[in-house]
């Protein structure tokens, strides 16, 4: 782990001081890279910016649009790994300002529904929305383990509710 946290101190410092508006596939790939370490090692936030940033980015790109919507996909999992259904909604609302073509998408759709099912506290309704877009795109290790903590978070509080009761 603390390899991992030293290549990611590196990466972050390699980020900030290499800082462009170039925007090359190549940089991207790099940036992405951090963004994976960073929720990796649950720097939300961190992760989120560099998504978003790539997102904003990459709409001015006609050859980079079309993954537009993975990188939005990536900062809201990342939101909904924070555990806050205001902070998540309130990004949907950008990210469809952003990309007016993005609340059309499969993704969107994952997110509000993830949403919405963490607001009710609802897991049936979570794991429903991860089997419906998982049978159409299946998801990678990456957004497998962030969706795994966003799902343990709200088993713990449907337990928490339970034990209120």
């Amino acid at each position: 782990m603390q390899i991992l946290k030293n290549l990611w101190n590196t990466m972050i410092r390699l980020l900030i001081s290499s800082k462009s508006e170039d925007v090359t596939t190549s940089a991207n790939q790099c940036k992405q890279k951090v963004a994976e370490f960073s929720a990796r090692l649950e720097q939300y936030q961190t992760s989120i910016d560099i998504y978003e940033d790539i997102a904003r980015q990459s709409l001015k790109n006609n050859l980079l649009k079309y993954g537009v919507k993975g990188h939005l996909l990536n900062a809201g999992l990342c939101h909904l790994c924070k555990g806050d259904v205001v902070a998540i909604t309130n990004a949907l609302e950008r990210y469809q300002e952003m990309d007016p073509t993005f609340s059309g998408t499969r993704e969107y759709k994952l997110l509000a529904d993830i949403a919405a099912a963490i607001d009710e506290e609802d897991v049936v309704k979570f794991t429903d929305a991860v089997k419906d877009f998982d049978s159409m795109t299946p998801l990678d290790s990456w957004k497998t383990t962030l969706l795994l903590r966003v799902k343990e978070k709200l088993k713990a509080k449907e337990l928490e509710e339970d034990d209120l009761t």
